[in-house]
């Protein structure tokens, strides 16, 4: 009986890891009410939401009640020099000024399981500043998703130095939001879903988009995807890894 319960275990974990999963992220929520329309799509969708919108708290509130998974999605320094908004982490900040913003931000969304950059090109380049970033997460025991707007981002580095669970961005869904580039993003999602055994993309609250996903998402589940919170994606990475790494050990 003990044997047969641990085989059970070990099934139902190799194939909890060999599901085809997705984790769509809605980021820049809380500057329109139109945002709140997209807590009706069906399924586990997480939620990114900018510190100190108009609409960030009536958000939070709504998407907790309907247990929806919620980022902080914190506003850093871009490369084309943008306009952040409020609670953005800069290039000339020291230490302090960075972890008090960023704590801030994080006391003023406290449902948040994790945090990823709304832009961010030059300051996810920066070591040190990434560094600073990824102790407060670190005390806090939240994940960072690395939007990746820059090849040369050093966040996820950084969240490896410190203990940070972490994952990257493998889709930008809608950066073209005609019908033909939605679709085609998705087909992209959904391929490296299939050769990865999960993948992540990143929308935002056009009315093109919840247009597309309203239709879209029930066939996700008709192909044999399972649309499931980032954190379920970051706790599959880990077990991959640990897995990756005993097959290693068993080698020598």
């Amino acid at each position: 009986m003990v044997l047969a319960g641990l085989f059970l275990a070990l099934f139902a974990t190799s194939s909890a890891v060999k599901a085809k999963q997705i984790a769509i992220v809605i980021d820049d929520i809380g500057y329109h009410q139109r945002d709140l329309e997209f807590l009706s799509l069906p399924g586990q969708l997480s939620y990114s939401i900018l510190p100190h919108t108009p609409y960030s708290q009536i958000f939070a509130t709504l998407a907790s009640q309907s247990n929806k998974e919620l980022l902080l999605h914190v506003p850093m320094q871009a490369l084309n020099g943008k306009k952040l908004g409020p609670g953005a982490l800069t290039l000339n900040m020291d230490k302090a000024q960075l972890q008090q913003t960023l704590g801030n931000a994080l006391a003023s969304l406290p449902q948040v399981k994790g945090v990823n950059n709304h832009m961010g090109s030059a300051l996810t380049q920066q070591t040190q500043a990434m560094k600073w970033t990824m102790e407060v997460l670190k005390k806090r025991q939240l994940y960072f998703l690395d939007s990746r707007t820059t090849d040369l981002s050093q966040a996820q580095n950084a969240a490896n130095f410190l203990g940070v669970e972490n994952i990257g961005r493998h889709v930008f869904l809608d950066n073209i939001t005609t019908p033909e580039q939605l679709q085609f993003r998705l087909e992209e999602l959904k391929s490296k879903a299939t050769k990865y055994q999960f993948a992540i993309a990143i929308a935002h609250p056009y009315p093109e988009t919840i247009d597309f996903l309203r239709h879209a998402l029930p066939q996700l589940t008709e192909q044999g995807f399972e649309l499931v919170p980032v954190s379920q994606l970051v706790e599959k990475k880990y077990i991959q890894l640990a897995q990756a790494h005993g097959k290693g050990i068993n080698a020598r």
